[in-house]
């Protein structure tokens, strides 16, 4: 009898095993992202470990051979370096959020753009770093674009993250700081002071794309899900942008 319950217990299919998961994601989507790992450990039972940080930064970690299942950046051009270098799953990358890119302040108000190098006064504009940072990179876009660069770059106070050019700000290191509207919404000590033009920059996108087969790829497709979405808009994100024809 126990031979019998020994061999039909050896037919039976196995569960499947949990997995851990280690998502790279840009600073910027910290706290919806948090929520939503947190319900896909549930859902799912596998192990979400999330590590944030500079999308730049992220994908040379990724590059030199760290070892991440998931790569969600905060733009385009360094998702292509990743894919470039054949380090994700074919058929897995996908556009997820959009954004908007804002100028915020310690104080409440209202400033227009062409303003902003008097209302600086002797003090520095907070940004990401502006040639690797995706917040930095469409800063300085959005700068140039309206004739605004060449006064403000010697003026800059550049950071690794979006989130620590946020800080500067909340802390009263920086008078100014440009930011995502999304980073201004999740920190109470800065107010929205203007909103850059959606023409003045490329459009915000964050591709999302897995590394490793099997549990990675679930991830990706669990936030793709009405659950999931809902904790990004709600944080401010939208849909994605339309590519390009």
């Amino acid at each position: 009898m126990l031979r019998g319950l020994a061999l039909l217990l050896a037919l039976l299919p196995l569960p499947a095993l949990a997995e851990r998961v280690t998502i790279f994601a840009a600073a910027s989507l910290a706290g919806p992202l948090d929520a939503a790992s947190a319900l896909w450990e549930e859902e799912s039972g596998h192990e979400a470990v999330l590590s944030y940080g500079g999308s730049s930064t992220l994908a040379r970690q990724i590059l030199a051979g760290a070892p991440a299942d998931v790569f969600l950046s905060a733009n385009a051009a360094w998702m292509d370096e990743v894919e470039a270098a054949g380090r994700i799953v074919p058929g897995s990358r996908r556009d997820l959020w959009g954004n908007a890119l804002v100028l915020v302040a310690a104080a409440p108000g209202a400033l227009a753009l062409e303003d902003l190098p008097s209302a600086l006064g002797g003090g520095r504009l907070a940004t990401g770093l502006t040639d690797s940072v995706p917040a930095g990179i469409y800063a300085r876009e959005a700068l140039t674009a309206l004739g605004l660069w060449d006064s403000l770059a010697p003026r800059l106070a550049e950071a690794d993250s979006v989130r620590a050019a946020l800080a500067f700000v909340a802390l009263g290191a920086a008078p100014y700081g440009v930011v995502y509207a999304t980073d201004a919404g999740a920190e109470p000590r800065v107010h929205v002071v203007a909103t850059f033009p959606a023409e003045s920059h490329a459009p915000i996108t964050y591709p999302g794309a897995a590394l490793t087969p099997g549990a990675a790829e679930a991830f990706l497709a669990f936030l793709e899900t009405p659950a999931a979405r809902a904790f990004f808009t709600d944080a401010g994100f939208t849909d994605p942008p339309e590519p390009a024809r």
